[in-house]
């Protein structure tokens, strides 16, 4: 900004202040000065906006369909990406207003849960940076997953009202409101539409989230009647559609929320793009060109009824044949695939999808009939084609309905799509080879380096004298030449450090734990899942407090262990980890013959806007899944890209990371996939119990009463799990025992490097170099190229 703009900034700024409230400047409050700033930035953005929505109609567009978009605050990342951030910081500082309570007030958008849903905003992120154009459609969740909370150590779940306040980033669009039909209740659909900004480009795409309303809000009979909650009950039943991401669904009231939610998102936005294409292209009665302009990635397979669904909006309200229809969803359709696990890829029931969709059952029928036709054409029997139908034993299978429709099926790191390739999909892979392909994920270093760690940002701008790395984060890759320059590790080291005292600050003042900020910040954070094992690395501290009780004098460097994460309501295990975590904080933080040593925190409410304090105050990245279970990750990314060392499982992007950084700049450990294939059969975890005394105490604890004041074996289900199953079931089938003794030997050469200063940040400069691979540009161009065909100028 020059001078006349910034004194044009503040006079905007603070009449839309005045405005907005009646009030003088120094009677606002600080939710006031927010509500302002976000209406000035996005008069900025307008502009813009318009331009890309109206250049791109006539444009080859990517459509991401995703249930989740965690998107974060977007504020400080709209401000970065319009190149104004530190000229607005300045001009609010000369206002008297303090930026970072302003930025601090705003809520994280809780429009998803973990890495899939922060995967698709980078990817938002990214493709307006690269000047790609991709509009996201998905639900707009009033209360979002959950906030998570702590009481006796449990996780407490409550809503986390975002838009309590207001969403000054959002439009709301009444006029391309749809309306869902489901068999026994129609609402509508209204969008909100977010502005995604490109990084000082002036391109911006659109988010679409759609919202659940109905058609009457209130029922004046009945509340004349005295019929108080029926006045009421449309409007609720409409609103529980987007009320909250991933409904519990251990019963079918929840399955069947859950479906509809789904059905709802995909049908509007589905109508949405007919409906456009219509008025645009008049002409194309029979949307012979549909496809031309545009292609729809389902990112997972929560979207996938979209197939269905694209196909009875052609047929039944645009009088297309079905067989033309289906032809036109094999040109637009395409998968992406993000996990590995059988219990992950979503099957419903038939008498749910008939009950959310009958018209789509029918469509999906008979998407099966030919598929099943084409086969038997190919030579394949009755039995052969059983794996590949689409309904199975009473079940739409909808991995199978993206498979056999959709003409690209991708994974999201090399190994996993090698699995996908010669085992989850296997069968498919014989009979389409060319559909399959595999695109890693990577993340923006605008939202996770340049603004999540301003301090690391300046001193690269500073090393390669320009801040081109921000737009290709391959020019990363020239900081190798000061990997031996005293001076430039001794700088990274002094970065890192206060990272970690913003850290330590923040979680005193959030968590009331004190923490020592010259400790090794060994961090976990992601979703509370057992292929993750977040309980192999508790049993380790289980392990390291018994050694520390028996000689308090060992030769140990301080060490802080920092988890965070939420487990899904209905997955009590996965709560059950979180608990034994808490307990072990809870003994371990309290006894003074080890707690100089040794700390334990498991934050509360994991989300964004604490990743980004996290990500850049890690020493240790713990990316510790089983072998072939974690099909990419992205957290470890952002660690990587901070400069932390990984210490991880040839797991997902594990593999990359230490392909491109070297695994002497990382700490590999635990058994490959190949490795607990050749083992499944004979594993004996009891055996592993009974002859090694450190994995014996550590297990005993959790049902000694060591760890439970009232002895009330509150953890005997993982105890079980791991060596003593009561269902029949396989014991420790994440090979938690099976690895222990390898992440004890790694975690024993970490507490011994980190004291060479110069060689532990050579380490993290190696990482930071190369990380350039990661970058979410580098994906989405990647899609762009070869999948969806849209040419990227910056490419």
């Amino acid at each position: 900004m020059d001078k006349l703009e910034k004194n044009k900034f503040t006079e905007d700024y603070i009449e839309n202040l005045q405005r907005i409230t009646l009030k003088n400047f120094d009677d606002t409050s600080e939710k006031d000065k927010y509500d302002a700033l976000c209406d000035t930035i996005m008069e900025r953005i307008n502009q813009e906006w318009r331009l890309s929505k109206n250049k791109s109609r006539y444009e080859r567009t990517a459509y991401y369909f995703s249930a989740e978009f965690l998107i974060g605050r977007s504020l400080g990342n709209n401000l970065i990406n319009l190149g104004i951030y530190d000229q607005v910081k300045d001009l609010l500082d000369e206002l008297g207003i303090d930026f970072e309570a302003i930025e601090d007030y705003e809520d994280d958008a809780a429009l998803g849960n973990g890495g899939l849903g922060r995967l698709a905003a980078c990817f938002m992120d990214s493709a307006a940076t690269q000047d790609i154009n991709m509009y996201g459609y998905g639900v707009r969740y009033r209360e979002g997953l959950f906030k998570q909370s702590f009481e006796n150590g449990f996780q407490v779940e409550k809503g986390d009202s975002w838009i309590k306040d207001g969403d000054g980033w959002s439009i709301r669009v009444d006029s391309d409101s749809r309306i869902v039909k489901f068999k026994d209740q129609q609402v509508k659909a209204v969008p909100f539409d977010m502005p995604v900004v490109g990084y000082k480009n002036g391109k911006v795409n659109t988010l679409r989230l759609w919202q659940a309303e109905p058609f009457e809000e209130f029922e004046f009979e009945r509340f004349n009647n005295f019929e108080y909650d029926a006045a009421v009950a449309k409007k609720n039943r409409a609103e529980d559609i987007t009320r909250v991401l991933y409904p519990n669904d251990i019963q079918r009231a929840g399955r069947l929320l859950r479906l509809k939610q789904q059905y709802f998102f995909v049908s509007a936005s589905i109508q949405d793009l007919v409906a456009k294409y219509k008025r645009y292209f008049s002409d194309d009665l029979r949307f012979k060109n549909f496809h031309k302009y545009h292609v729809i990635q389902l990112n997972d397979t929560h979207p996938n009824i979209a197939i269905a669904e694209l196909i009875r909006v052609l047929v039944d309200e645009n009088g297309l044949e079905f067989k033309e229809a289906l032809d036109i969803a094999k040109k637009v359709f395409a998968f992406t695939n993000h996990t590995v696990l059988q219990e992950a890829l979503e099957k419903w029931p038939i008498d749910i999808v008939e009950e959310v969709s009958p018209r789509c059952l029918e469509i999906i029928y008979k998407i099966n009939d030919m598929l099943v036709k084409s086969f038997k054409e190919k030579g394949l029997t009755e039995t052969e084609i059983d794996p590949y139908r689409i309904v199975i034993y009473d079940q739409v299978h909808m991995a199978n309905l993206a498979i056999y429709v959709g003409f690209s099926v991708n994974g999201v790191a090399a190994l996993h799509t090698e699995i996908l390739k010669d085992d989850t999909f296997s069968h498919w892979y014989k009979i389409f080879p060319n559909k399959f392909n595999n695109k890693t994920n990577g993340i923006t270093p605008r939202r996770w380096l340049v603004y999540a760690n301003r301090p690391l940002s300046s001193f690269i701008t500073e090393k390669l004298g320009n801040d081109n790395w921000k737009y290709n984060l391959d020019e990363l890759k020239a900081l190798e030449k000061f990997v031996d320059d005293e001076s430039t590790l001794n700088e990274l080291w002094n970065i890192k450090q206060v990272n970690k005292n913003r850290l330590a600050s923040y979680i005193l003042e959030h968590e009331g734990i004190k923490i020592n900020p010259e400790s090794i910040f060994d961090i976990q954070v992601k979703r509370i899942h057992e292929y993750k094992r977040q309980h192999l690395n508790v049993l380790h501290i289980i392990y390291l407090y018994h050694q520390l009780k028996k000689n308090p004098d060992m030769d140990f460097y301080p060490t802080t262990f920092i988890f965070g994460g939420k487990a899904a309501p209905g997955y009590f295990r996965a709560k059950s980890i979180i608990k034994l975590a808490n307990e072990v904080a809870r003994v371990v933080n309290n006894d003074p013959d080890v707690n100089k040593k040794l700390k334990v925190v498991f934050v509360e409410n994991f989300r964004v806007s604490y990743g980004e304090k996290i990500y850049p105050a890690a020493d240790v990245s713990e990316q510790i899944s089983t072998a072939g279970k974690e099909a990419s990750g992205t957290g470890n990314m952002k660690f990587m890209l901070n400069g932390a060392p990984t210490l991880g499982t040839l797991d997902g992007a594990n593999i990359e990371i230490f392909d491109h950084a070297g695994e002497e700049n990382n700490y590999r450990f635990g058994a490959t996939v190949e490795q607990l294939n050749e083992i499944e059969s004979s594993y004996n975890p009891r055996g592993i119990y009974q002859t090694n005394k450190d994995i014996k105490d550590a297990v005993d604890a959790l049902v000694n009463g060591e760890l439970d004041d009232n002895n009330s074996y509150m953890f005997l289900d993982i105890y079980n799990e791991l060596i003593n199953p009561q269902d029949g079931s396989r014991a420790d089938r994440y090979f938690v025992l099976k690895d222990f003794q390898d992440y004890k030997n790694a975690h024993e050469k970490i507490n011994k490097d980190y004291r060479d200063k110069l060689e532990w940040s050579r380490k993290c400069l190696m990482n930071i170099a190369n990380a350039g691979y990661f970058s979410s540009d580098r994906t989405i161009i990647d899609y762009a190229d070869d999948i969806w065909k849209i040419d990227s100028p910056n490419y």
